[in-house]
């Protein structure tokens, strides 16, 4: 087997040197590397490019202003090769990361995709906290553990790819989940190899949360999963919504009613998340009591990102595309 591991990235010159250094420390080495470029204004690919001139099987594809799915796409139609690895910006591959997914369809040849597995980088409090509200926890399934699917690590063959067209390249985000469930679907053999793993950097800080998530839940939208995320948190702020102008009408005074209900739900959730990852992260009574007031202030983070990015979509892609629709069927009456 002869693989390309394929990257789109885009203003990752604090990250890549370290994500190129540890896919060139594997123990099975990559064939070719192909990074795509996304219109980094940093020194991203002059950083790519002295790795180039060192002699590393390296190439960078500069694919102009490229969302991840292009990025994607460009490298896999000029992988050399017919399997093609699939990991993602601001992560670290495991030193055995390729040549545990390489061990799968290497002694099973009917297997066409394999799902390596992804841990948070938890090097400081926030982060903790953050992986307890936001990161779903490993489960069993058939005796094995694992974590979600992730394109972050995967390995598929090229035939796969094409069969589907490859990914959607109108999307910021959730673009690899409509590309594997359009894998799935088709019927290609998925497997799953927990050994496969990489190493996940989260956002630092609440602002920075709330930006990515943003990004994240407009186009979770646009990729046709609102159900999977938004559905739930919107349906339970507008029976909060609904709390608040009743309490307003009848009381004003009574306005705290509503707020105490939000914070005790978020509180309940909090706890929720803690006890879900309590295996994870085990900790005493005390740390778990300073979890419950970040993860707390995380969740509503979340929670406003997911309204604020639907509200995004609403204006910005809904409402323009309807009007663009009005005006169609009226030039055709």
């Amino acid at each position: 087997m002869k693989v390309s591991v394929i990257i789109p990235v885009r203003d990752e010159e604090d990250s890549i040197r370290e994500l190129l250094d540890s896919l060139l420390q594997q123990t099975r080495l990559p064939d070719e590397i192909i990074i795509t470029d996304g219109g980094s204004i940093d020194s991203t690919p002059q950083i790519i490019e002295e790795y180039i001139r060192k002699g590393a099987p390296v190439r960078l594809i500069r694919a102009g202003a490229a969302l991840p799915g292009r990025g994607r796409n460009l490298g896999a139609a000029q992988a050399q090769f017919e399997w093609l690895g699939f990991a993602d910006a601001g992560t670290r591959p495991a030193k055995d990361w390729l040549g545990a997914l390489v061990s799968k369809p290497s002694t099973d040849e009917s297997i066409d995709m394999v799902y390596g597995s992804w841990s948070p980088v938890i090097d400081t409090f926030f982060k903790e906290c953050a992986a307890i509200a936001y990161v779903p926890p490993p489960a069993s399934q058939q005796g094995i553990i694992i974590r979600p699917r992730s394109i972050a690590s995967t390995l598929l063959r090229r035939s796969a790819w094409e069969a589907v067209k490859g990914f959607p390249e109108n999307l910021r985000s959730g673009e690899d989940l409509v590309f594997m469930d359009r894998v799935e679907a088709a019927g290609y053999r998925f497997v799953h190899e927990p050994l496969a793993e990489v190493h996940w950097e989260l956002r630092p800080t609440l602002r920075s949360t709330f930006n990515r998530f943003l990004v994240y839940s407009r186009n979770n939208i646009r990729a046709g999963l609102f159900h999977q995320w938004q559905k739930t948190i919107i349906s339970r702020y507008v029976v909060l919504a609904v709390l608040l102008i009743g309490a307003l009408l009848v009381e004003p005074r009574l306005f705290w009613i509503p707020l105490l209900f939000w914070f005790l739900l978020l509180a309940a959730r909090a706890a929720a998340s803690i006890r879900r990852n309590r295996h994870c992260y085990p900790a005493s009574v005390l740390r778990n009591l300073r979890r419950s007031i970040l993860v707390i202030s995380i969740l509503a983070v979340l929670d406003a990102a997911a309204i604020l990015g639907s509200i995004q979509w609403l204006l910005l892609d809904w409402f323009r595309w309807s009007r663009k629709a009005t005006v169609e069927a009226g030039n055709g009456a």
